[in-house]
This record gives structure tokens, C-alpha cells and sequence, in this order.
């Protein structure tokens, strides 16, 4: 069992948006090995059909669990989680996590009014996985979902509080603050960039629910269930002491990545390597 608990967690995205999710990863388990893939080249994933994201995804996972050695796999897509979550399950002898489920947790952990609300790619709000997912873990929540088409773009951009920006959130946000939610889950892991944006639109009442940290929560949860964590000492298998390494791969601009995930992520991002499928 060494070596595999040993292997490095894997982790993609369509871009940087899952950035938010190696952040809190790598916070709550520095010592694990880290390999986080975006893929750049092919971004977004919102507006393609769900039959070519579960692609794309099947030809991520193979990269992660068959060359890479990943130990966990987390998608950190909430699309490619709704097209393709079972199925990387059932095909991978891995754990695979997605971002929906912890994000949905919370949700309705969070509410006071049972008035819920959440946003994402047209991909993700399409396939009905939230609906779904807040159906199952709630019997009286009142959800109301929103595709937001835009955001993605303006995040990968670096462009999070600008006035564009807030024009398309008014927007877009106007029947959740119709409909008084007092809650609100960004059910994209690119929207927490945008927070302050929508905090100004909806209002400092309503709380904004990210996925990130509670996808971590259950990362850690997963591998200590299964026997795969390093010990929380940083310590390796032979005692001394260590440090998580994080790895970064990108199917597109390699300079580009690394100049935005850098500001994204942090110093952890040092260089990416680039991947051509």
C-alpha cells in the first residue's frame, strides 16, 4: 500500500477556475503530492455538449490515473463532474470526487429561509445535476438555478470586478434576488473570483456558498477512510520529514497559465508543463 498511498492526488479543470480547489487542497494537506491538469487548450467546457466533455474527461483521467499515478482523482469541473462523474467512477479503480455533492452540503447546511440559489455554466445548469443534488439532500429547499454564460470568460481573463462584469452579473443574478434567496451556492469552480462581484449584486445578506474548501474536506475525509493519506507530521514513509509537491500541466499556453494560475493560486505555481493530446 506505500507506494500507492504515496502517489500524488490528481486533480483538472477545463482552465483555472479548479484552481480554487488545488488552493484549498494544498492548504489542508500539505503534505500530499499534488498534480493539477487544465485544460486550456480546450476551455470552456460550459457551452460544449456534455457527450464531448465526458470525452475530454475519460482522456484527462487516463492521463492522471495511468501515467501520472494519481492515487484520488478530483473533478474539479462542476460540468465535467455532471457529464461524467459516474462514469469515471465505474471505468477508474481510483476514488474520483467531483465538486457537486460538498457544494450542495453546504448549501442547505447554510439556509435559513430554505430559499437556495445556484449558478454555473449552461453546461452544468442543463444537465440538472444541481437540481438533483438539492432534491436528494433536501426535501423542503426552494432552489432556483441560473446558467450564467460570460463569467468563465471574464475570469480567465483576470477580469473579476470590472464594470462588464458587473452589468452581466445584474443581469444574469436579477430572478435570485426576485425570488429572495438567502443563499447562494456558485456552482462553477471559476465563480469564486467573481465573489466580490456578486456580493455587490446580491447583497451582503445572502451568503455565497464555494465548493472549494468543502471538496477538500472530503479529500481528506476519502483518504483517511481508505488508508491513503500521508501523515499529517509531513512525514514520508521512511520518517523524514517532507513537503507536498504540486505539479501543474496545461494543454494550452504554457506562459499564459502560468503568468494568470500563478496570481490565481499562488507561489505554488512556479512553471507548468505543457501537454499536447
Amino acid at each position: 500500500m506505500e507506494p500507492v498511498r504515496d502517489g500524488p492526488i490528481g486533480m483538472f479543470d477545463s482552465g483555472f477556475g479548479g484552481l480554487t480547489v488545488a488552493r484549498a487542497v494544498i492548504d489542508l494537506l500539505p503534505a500530499e503530492d499534488l498534480v493539477y491538469l487544465g485544460d486550456t487548450g480546450r476551455y470552456p467546457y460550459g457551452p460544449r455538449p456534455l457527450d464531448e466533455v465526458a470525452r475530454f474527461a475519460h482522456q484527462i483521467a487516463r492521463e492522471l490515473v495511468e501515467r501520472r499515478g494519481v492515487k484520488l482523482l478530483v473533478v474539479a469541473c462542476n460540468t465535467a463532474s455532471a457529464a461524467a462523474l459516474d462514469s469515471l467512477r465505474d471505468r477508474f479503480e481510483v476514488p474520483v470526487i467531483g465538486v457537486i455533492e460538498p457544494g450542495v452540503t453546504a448549501l442547505v447546511q447554510a439556509t435559513v429561509t430554505g430559499r437556495v440559489g445556484v449558478v454555473g455554466t449552461v453546461g452544468t445548469i442543463n444537465s440538472g445535476a444541481y437540481q438533483r443534488a438539492v432534491a436528494a439532500a433536501s426535501d423542503d429547499a426552494e432552489l432556483i438555478a441560473l446558467a450564467c454564460p460570460g463569467f468563465v470568460e471574464f475570469v480567465e481573463r483576470g477580469e473579476f470586478d470590472s464594470e462588464q462584469v458587473h452589468v452581466l452579473a445584474r443581469a444574469l443574478l436579477e430572478p435570485a434576488r426576485e425570488a429572495k434567496v438567502d443563499t447562494l451556492l456558485l456552482g462553477c469552480t471559476h465563480y469564486p473570483y467573481l465573489a466580490r462581484t456578486l456580493n455587490d449584486v446580491m447583497g451582503r445578506d445572502v451568503v455565497l456558498v464555494s465548493s472549494a474548501d468543502e471538496t477538500a474536506f472530503e479529500v481528506r475525509r476519502v483518504l483517511s477512510d481508505l488508508g491513503l493519506a500521508r501523515p499529517a507530521t509531513g512525514a514520508d514513509a521512511s520518517g523524514r520529514a517532507s513537503c507536498g509537491r504540486a505539479e501543474f500541466i496545461t494543454t494550452g499556453d504554457v506562459n499564459w497559465f502560468e503568468e494568470l494560475g500563478r496570481r490565481l493560486l499562488g507561489p505554488e505555481l512556479d512553471r507548468a508543463e505543457k501537454l499536447s493530446w
